[in-house]
């Protein structure tokens, strides 16, 4: 196959899985069996990029150091991104969602209490981001290159960074909550994707992911526990 053949076809194999996972868990199969497929989901996400990348691509392995710099940038950009989620949770989200609703929602997940929640959050917030720098930011972002020009590519392995979240999202809030959160989740995604073209490197883009990651789960504790 030649280059682009290949990046469509690693393209068809990943960028539906995060929202086939989400589906399963939240909407087809509720319970033992969606639990089941969205782990499925979570481990072909996390082998068939470096997979690809060492037997179809022949490329190597890498941790992705950020020789170019970019670590002050995704400050930056993080902070300024956290400031925006804090202030929209205050201002649009907190009056429009309903707690109670939220905390049956968040019960079914396992994290009832505050010190659950805190530990998902931790998690979510310094080992998923990352899986998702990986994953949306390295993998998906470089194939979309290979497919499209640079701001077709960033705008597309933004979209397919969105989706899955739209699915999630959709089962806790309003249509108007959601399209206003898939909004600002494209947004994050493409300014991500930007890091990531900028300073080829998934770290710059991670620190400020992470950093936002913290104010959505700022937001969400005090809508749970007050």
């Amino acid at each position: 196959m030649t280059s682009r053949s290949r990046s469509l076809v690693a393209l068809l194999l990943l960028a539906p899985v995060p929202t086939l996972g989400i589906a399963a868990a939240l909407i087809f199969w509720p319970g033992p069996v969606g639990r089941t497929v969205f782990a499925a989901a979570k481990i072909w996400l996390l082998f068939l990029p470096v997979v690809w990348h060492l037997r179809i691509d022949k490329g190597t392995l890498s941790l992705s150091p950020p020789k170019n710099g970019g670590l002050g940038a995704g400050l930056l950009i993080g902070l300024g991104t956290a400031a925006v989620i804090v202030a929209t949770c205050w201002l649009i989200a907190i009056p429009r969602v309903d707690p109670a609703a939220l905390h049956v929602e968040v019960t079914e997940m396992g994290l009832a209490s505050p010190l659950a929640y805190i530990l998902g959050a931790l998690y979510w917030i310094a080992v998923n981001s990352v899986i998702e720098e990986y994953v949306f930011r390295w993998f998906i972002q470089s194939r979309c290159e290979n497919l499209w020009s640079r701001p077709i590519a960033i705008a597309a392995s933004a979209a397919i960074f969105t989706i899955h979240h739209v699915v999630a999202m959709a089962t806790y809030f309003s249509p108007g909550l959601v399209t206003l959160a898939s909004a600002g989740i494209f947004i994050g995604g493409a300014t991500w994707s930007w890091m990531y073209v900028r300073y080829r490197s998934i770290w710059p883009g991670w620190v400020a992911h992470a950093l936002a990651d913290v104010a959505v789960f700022g937001c969400g504790y005090s809508l749970l526990f007050g």
